[in-house]
Formats: C-alpha cells, structure tokens, sequence
C-alpha cells in the first residue's frame, strides 16, 4: 500500500535534510509534508524547523524514523505526508503524544528484542508497563541488564550474545530518553530492528495511532497535492525558496490556523 502510494504521488523519501526537492522529487518526511500542503518549502534538520502547525513530538519521531530507516522501508512512511501539516494542538495533547510514543516503544518494540537476548522476566515487564514510571523502571533495568550482559559476553568472546545485549542497552536507554525527546522514542525502532525486521512495520503502526491523538491535519486532495509534488520537482530552487511550492502550483500559500483545521487563504 505505501509503496503503490509513494508511486502516486511521483515522491522519493530520502534520508538527511534537502535545500530542494529537485527533479529526482527526494526529500524527508517533513520537507515532502510542506510541499504537499502548499507552505513555504525549506529544507528540514530537526523538528523545531518545521512548521508552527506541525506537532512537535509527531514530526521529531516521524523525522527520526525517516532518517533511521533502510531505504527498503522508508516508503512506509509515505503515507503520512497528507497527516502531518495541521497536526499540532495544545501542551497538554502534545505531552500526551510524546508519553504515548515512548509507552509504545517499551511496550512493544523492546519486548521482542529482550526475548531475543535471552531476558523474558524484563520483556514481560516492558510488555505489562501499566503507566509511564512503570515502563521507566522497566526500560531502565533492561539498559542496566543489557549492559552487564554486552560487557560480560566482550570478555568472553560471545560475540553474537553481545551484539544483542548492547542493541538492548541502546534501545532500552533510548526509550528512557524518549518520554522526554520524542526522536528517541524513533532510536529505540532503529536499535531493535537489525534484531527484530517487523520492528519498522511496528514503530510506523505507533505513528499512525499517535496521529489519532488529539487534533487531526484536514484532509488534503491528493490531486492538489499532486500538482504541488510536481510542481516542487520542476520548480528552480531559488524560486521555490521564495513562493512556495502551492505557489508554484498555481495556488496561493497555505497558513494554518493553530486553533482551527481551516486554513487562511
């Protein structure tokens, strides 16, 4: 499904940040979400460049599985270009949204892996985290424990148990960091997946329900946003700097209201 989209809307998502999208029609996640949604384009090096009607914590994460991601698995997230413009909503949705990523990760993308490294007891904690402090113990003593063990099997030469301790350690310690900074809760994905391959299909899963959190983007046509995508393709830099790729397209500028899906023309 996402890759029969990506292939209708004529895009590639292409890891790092982009001064334009070009010919080749190649940019990240975000940078592709402003120009399908007719705003100013600009070239996208962390979530506090997005935006002001971007959800912080959505796109940090959506940004951090965009650059984490193999090339392969990339087009997962092509769909989410028509949800994000329009997406940020008050503080308290926005911590909301930031708990829910990191809760998710320890929930479900460090249980599989812990299983793998030989710690069932702490992937049936991770799993059963009933609120925030409980999967922050979890996740701690799993960043504990997968250490111990990484340094335990360096010593003794137990090579492929200590690349899965140490993924442990990272991912777990990732996801302690991500109920602070919702990018974290994208190196947890990144740190299980050479482990575990449905981690991407999952850390996308989590994504798309942390998008039903709270305010929803406006729907988006994808014939106009088609028209944008093209247009930002055939656009010269400097100008597509200056108008906008819905100027390009033929449509004036896109701002979004902060307090309304509707947007002023």
């Amino acid at each position: 499904m996402t890759a029969g989209f990506e292939q209708i809307l004529n895009w590639r998502l292409l890891a790092g940040s982009h001064d334009f999208p070009g010919p080749d029609g190649g940019t990240c996640i975000n940078e592709a979400a402003i120009v399908a949604a007719g705003l100013p384009y600009r070239a996208i090096r962390a979530s506090a460049d997005c935006p002001p009607c971007f959800s912080p914590p959505l796109t940090a994460y959506a940004l951090g599985l965009n650059d984490a991601m193999p090339d392969a698995e990339r087009p997962r997230l092509m769909t989410f270009v028509l949800r994000l413009s329009g997406s940020a909503d008050a503080p308290a949705v926005e911590a909301e949204r930031i708990a829910f990523l990191a809760l998710a990760s320890v929930r479900r993308l460090l249980p599989p892996l812990l299983d793998r490294a030989g710690l069932p007891a702490l992937a049936a904690a991770c799993d059963g985290a009933a609120d925030v402090e409980g999967a922050l113990a979890a996740a701690r003593a799993a960043a504990w424990q997968g250490g111990a063990r990484a340094q335990e099997a360096s010593q003794r030469g137990g090579w492929a148990q200590g690349a899965r301790a140490s993924a442990v350690a990272r991912a777990a310690t990732a996801a302690v960091k991500a109920f602070a900074d919702a990018r974290c809760a994208a190196e947890v994905a990144e740190g299980v997946a050479p482990f575990v391959p449905e981690a991407w299909a999952c850390a996308v899963a989590i994504l798309d329900e942390a998008l039903g959190i709270g305010r929803r983007a406006a729907p988006l046509e994808i014939a106009l946003v088609q028209r944008r995508l093209d247009a930002a393709r055939a656009e010269p830099a400097e100008t597509l700097g200056q108008t906008g790729a819905g100027a390009a397209a033929g449509s004036k500028v896109t701002v979004w209201q902060l307090s309304s899906q509707t947007p002023v023309r």
